[in-house]
């Protein structure tokens, strides 16, 4: 039975996606969350995060799935080059909490939260909802300014790029911040 589940996963996430609603200069909507940072719960409040700062907001299909734990690897490896930047990284699925405690230490290694969403008002706030297999978030990652704008999205369901292009829209977003210009 649980091989059947993966392989419906893997099906539904090899089928084609769709854009997310929500484009640049959209306002993003606001949302607190149970969330889980190094196995500790704590209420991830978008508003709050923003005072600080950018707030890289990254949906994924599934805890401990196979493309979803590559990607949170890939975050957690370049965690520092965000930060150094002044963004806080969060990534949201339909997991429960407990799920997202052991998903921020094993996969997250601990570096940036996760939030649950088992209700899914966040995902669907988002148009981050898979439209093919609606129980499952869609690969999107978002760039919202401290203003609460959108100024980046990406949707793939492919994992490999969402760190590198969001980066980029990153340094390209506080480059065009920077008072020298």
């Amino acid at each position: 039975m649980k091989l059947l589940k993966h392989l419906t996963l893997l099906l539904a996430l090899a089928s084609g996606t769709t854009q997310a609603a929500l484009d640049l200069g959209d306002a993003a909507p606001d949302f607190t969350a149970p969330a889980a940072l190094g196995g500790e719960v704590f209420e991830f409040s978008l508003q709050k995060e923003l005072k600080k700062g950018p707030v890289v907001l990254y949906f994924f299909p599934a805890s401990f799935s196979e493309g979803c734990s590559l990607e949170a690897h890939s975050f957690a490896d370049a965690i520092d080059q965000f930060r150094a930047l002044g963004a806080t990284v969060v990534g949201v699925s339909r997991d429960e909490i407990e799920a997202q405690k052991r998903f921020s230490v094993a996969a997250c290694r601990g570096k940036f939260a996760v939030a649950a969403d088992p209700d899914q008002k966040v995902m669907k706030a988002y148009d981050a909802v898979l439209t093919l297999r609606p129980e499952y978030a869609n690969r999107v990652t978002y760039l919202i300014a401290p203003n609460s704008t959108v100024a980046y999205q990406y949707t793939s369901l492919n994992p490999d790029k969402h760190v590198q292009k969001t980066l980029d829209a990153l340094r390209d977003w506080a480059a065009r911040k920077s008072p020298s210009r």
